[in-house]
């Protein structure tokens, strides 16, 4: 039967939005624990370690030099994001990273990474996410690098994060799927492809549905590994969650984004999780923050003493 990695929660709030290119991201931290975010996460049965939010440059006059807007704010508070996931998993706690825009990732997968191999356990992440994330200075429209955090962790991108975890690439394709995608650059597909990611769109998951989805994603996982996901809240539909600097139409459901997690919940695998581009100066009525708070729980409802025994992605 697996076990849950973790047996208690550390969160980690990352305020900063200086890899965006819409202000806002960086109230996201504040809006999860101002609607309950603990407070849930002890009702379903889990131990809880606020470590509060991260210090890191505060937002000032934008630049962009070699095709990388804001690198220097950026690259500080990825530095602090690895360190401060770092310290949580050396201490046997299940890091929660509350963003902040999706830049973040690269320090704290970073950070996952460097501590699997320490630990020799395999490593999966899941990347649930309306875009793939993968331009390069070259194929990017706008310079922002929270449209680069999975090109800079497969070794595309400045070293400066590339380099943060210690190991040139961060992961190699096969650690890493991508769920949700529905919105590609043109030559940050070319790089998709040269990089052999595996991606299943939304169109996938809307006709297959999350079972097959989720079986594809999981499958020959073994029993040892650390489970990372990463969920920008873009990954679901507009109508669901108007509150994030980059919405796509045509995204995930609330009911199919919670099947998602609930399959993985059943894994019994989780090791981390990102939960990020929550906007709230963006959102309507608080509905993105309320089905935030919704989709950490069904990834976190079981507990861990109450995980489900199912198989899915069991070797």
């Amino acid at each position: 039967m697996p076990t849950a990695l973790k047996h208690e929660i550390e969160l980690i709030g990352a305020p900063a939005d200086a890899g965006a290119g819409v202000p806002g991201a960086r109230l996201g931290p504040g809006a999860l624990r101002g609607a309950g975010l603990a407070a849930a996460l002890r009702a379903l049965g889990w131990s809880m370690h606020d470590a509060g939010n991260l210090d890191g440059p505060t937002p000032s006059v934008q630049t962009v030099a070699d095709g990388y807007r804001n690198l220097a704010q950026v690259t500080a508070w990825n530095r602090t994001v690895h360190d401060a996931v770092t310290r949580a998993l050396d201490r046997g706690r299940l890091p929660l990273l509350l963003g902040g825009d999706h830049s973040l990732a690269i320090g704290s997968i970073s950070a996952v990474a460097r501590h699997c191999r320490a630990s020799g356990q395999p490593l999966r992440v899941l990347w649930f996410d309306a875009h793939a994330d993968c331009n390069s200075r070259r194929t990017s429209p706008s310079a922002n690098l929270h449209g680069m955090p999975v090109a800079c962790l497969c070794g595309v991108g400045p070293m400066e994060l590339c380099g943060l975890g210690g190991r040139v690439p961060a992961l190699v394709s096969s650690e890493l799927r991508l769920i949700g995608v529905r919105s590609v650059d043109p030559g940050e597909a070319q790089l998709v492809q040269r990089l052999g990611l595996q991606v299943s769109g939304m169109d996938t998951l809307r006709t297959e549905g999350a079972d097959a989805v989720m079986a594809h994603a999981l499958k020959d996982l073994p029993a040892n590994a650390h489970l990372h996901v990463s969920l920008d809240l873009d990954f679901l539909d507009p109508e669901v969650a108007p509150g994030t600097g980059t919405t796509v139409a045509g995204g995930a459901s609330l009911e199919q984004a919670r099947q998602c997690l609930q399959l993985i919940a059943r894994c019994g695998r989780l090791g981390s999780l990102d939960v990020m581009e929550l906007n709230p100066a963006l959102d309507r009525d608080q509905r993105t923050t309320r089905h935030a708070l919704d989709l950490i729980a069904a990834l976190l409802g079981a507990g861990p003493a109450r995980r489900a025994s199912g198989d899915l992605g069991r070797t």
